[in-house]
């Protein structure tokens, strides 16, 4: 079900500072900031991902919304979802199954993994969905209209990189349901605008959209973290099996640090495009 102009300017009212999108936008316009301005975010922007970090970002953004739309189903009568609910324009999870069953098969629920700061995520979801639908809002404004407003564009670096053709493999990345992303977005800000709140639940929404970010933070720091720990442990098993070998020290000594240094350069360049990759699939943040 596509959203036309003449129904968008018939919900739409004039946006002012007040409303609660441009309140979400003003109180996560740092996070907007250190988001976009990480050499992660920028070196994914130049092309560099592989199959392997572009397999993770679809495990990751599969439980994200998973249990975003399982919330948001569940509570789709409530006050604060009810105007924002649109299952058939919006849904992600079907399209993540069928892009991870492209990459993993029929079986790709056993083979996928997903970080613990992911599953922190998700379980905050889940949490909020039980006692406080409302700040679903800040979640579902922030993935979607984020995921909305980069989709297409975005799904060039996969397609460029990998050689994914028609289509397969980025089926997250399209909403054919939306024939206009630009109007639909502001019939989405329409709607989430007239959501009636009080004042300590408009400033818990807030609240929950900075903590949305910083779950995304959780999630570099810790794909960081194993950058980290797997160069070491890389470098410490290539010392161990330099040490166990006798011939010529100089030549094995060049041998060993040019392999070491070529694999831990290939092991870091991986996982930090795993992070570049995760960067940009929650979204550009251009609301």
């Amino acid at each position: 079900m596509g959203v036309d102009k003449q129904k968008v300017e018939t919900e739409k009212s004039q946006i002012t500072d007040c409303d609660l999108s441009e309140k979400i936008k003003t109180v996560t316009k740092e996070s907007h900031v250190r988001a976009n301005s990480t050499e992660l975010m920028q070196a994914f922007q130049r092309g560099n991902i592989t199959l392997m970090q572009y397999k993770l970002l679809l495990c990751s953004l599969y439980k994200i919304y998973e249990a975003l739309e399982e919330e948001l189903d569940r509570n789709a009568s409530h006050d604060s979802v009810a105007p924002i609910y649109f299952p058939q324009e919006l849904g992600r999870t079907e399209t993540l199954k069928k892009d991870l069953e492209h990459f993993y098969g029929q079986d790709w629920q056993e083979k996928i993994f997903v970080p613990a700061s992911t599953l922190r995520y998700t379980q905050r979801l889940r949490e909020i969905g039980s006692k406080h639908p409302e700040y679903l809002v800040a979640h579902a404004y922030t993935r979607y209209l984020g995921d909305l407003s980069g989709g297409q564009v975005l799904s060039r670096v996969p397609q460029r990189s990998l050689g994914l053709k028609n289509g397969e493999g980025l089926a997250f990345f399209f909403f054919p349901a939306i024939s206009s992303p630009n109007l639909f977005k502001q019939l989405y800000r329409s709607r989430m605008n007239s959501i009636e709140l009080t004042e300590t639940q408009r400033e818990g929404v807030l609240e929950e959209a900075i903590r949305a970010f910083e779950f995304n933070v959780q999630v570099f720091d810790e794909l960081q973290n194993l950058v980290s720990i797997s160069e070491k442990n890389e470098l410490r098993q290539r010392h161990k099996a330099h040490n166990l070998k006798t011939p010529d020290v100089r030549v094995s000594q060049s041998s060993e640090l040019s392999s070491s240094l070529t694999s831990t350069s290939q092991l870091l360049r991986m996982l930090l495009g795993v992070c570049l990759a995760l960067a940009v699939g929650i979204g550009i943040y251009v609301f």
